[in-house]
């Protein structure tokens, strides 16, 4: 097994307390030509969305929520977020997958969609995922012989003996353990310059992150992970019944919408099918 490699990232915190989510990035994120790629990853259809707040709000609601992966193209690397719902649930064809609460299919691979803009899951350097659910992590084992990044939290929640004893998660990103890892506390300057830095949002689990990136047109761009669900979740603050903390999310929620309008970004919430239907299609991107 590689040895990993545990980097406390404290330095380099943005938390709000020690340093201004607003201020202007530095001279090298301005000149960095950073481009997001929006991968299909998925389609979840939420035939019980009362588990996703607190409170009655979504009773006997339903919905139809995309899952969307990116790919960060940066000059000195390559990193992916997040890694959709498991490959398998693409072999099923077009009826999917149907467990618990929740039905499934996937359109497209990750690996399709790579070879769309003339990459293969090699050419990937980094992964980063927001936590470690089925739907963020269901094809992270392929991409084992990149370098994982990840809260330390976030990376002890995933390999907890509960987590271990899951036959049907586990597997999916298992491989993950023997990868070369970067490990953070904080919030984590991916490549030192400002223009992709991973956010410390925990509740939804531990160690969840949120990402954002500084684009030379587009500008700043929130990735929400799954702080949020759907645009109601946000603008009501809905924790879902399954939140590892909801006092912690909350907080969260608060950080989010602190750090969005200091900066004036385009938040992205990745089960939002409106905001997958607004993003380029490959191999179109933002930048």
């Amino acid at each position: 097994m590689k040895k990993a490699l545990s980097i406390m990232a404290l330095g380099t915190s943005l938390m709000l307390g020690a340093c201004s989510q607003g201020d202007a990035p530095a001279a090298g994120a301005k000149e960095a030509n950073v481009k997001l790629y929006t991968f299909d990853c998925g389609r979840i259809q939420m035939n019980d969305l009362s588990l996703f707040t607190q409170g009655d709000e979504y009773d006997g609601r339903t919905n139809a929520a995309s899952v969307m992966c990116f790919l960060v193209r940066h000059p000195e690397g390559d990193l992916l977020w997040d890694a959709g719902i498991p490959a398998a649930i693409h072999e099923a064809g077009e009826e999917g997958v149907t467990s618990g609460p929740f039905g499934m299919t996937m359109p497209k691979t990750i690996e399709g969609q790579l070879a769309e803009i003339g990459l293969t899951v090699d050419d990937v350097d980094y992964f980063t995922p927001s936590h470690s659910h089925f739907d963020h992590i269901g094809d992270a084992g392929r991409f084992a012989g990149a370098t994982l990044i990840i809260d330390k939290d976030e990376r002890a929640h995933m390999f907890r003996e509960e987590a271990r004893a899951d036959e049907q998660v586990f597997p999916l990103y298992s491989a993950l353990e023997e990868a070369e890892t970067i490990e953070f506390d904080g919030d984590y300057d991916v490549f030192g310059d400002g223009t992709v830095k991973i956010l410390a949002m925990p509740g939804h689990t531990p160690g969840h992150t949120s990402l954002l990136l500084q684009l030379k047109d587009e500008g700043p761009v929130l990735l929400s992970g799954d702080l949020y669900h759907l645009q109601e979740s946000r603008e009501k603050r809905l924790v879902p019944k399954f939140n590892t903390d909801v006092e912690d999310t909350l907080a969260s929620m608060d950080r989010f919408e602190e750090i969005a309008e200091e900066t004036g970004a385009r938040v992205i919430i990745q089960h939002v099918m409106a905001d997958y239907d607004a993003l380029p299609r490959l191999p179109d991107y933002l930048d």
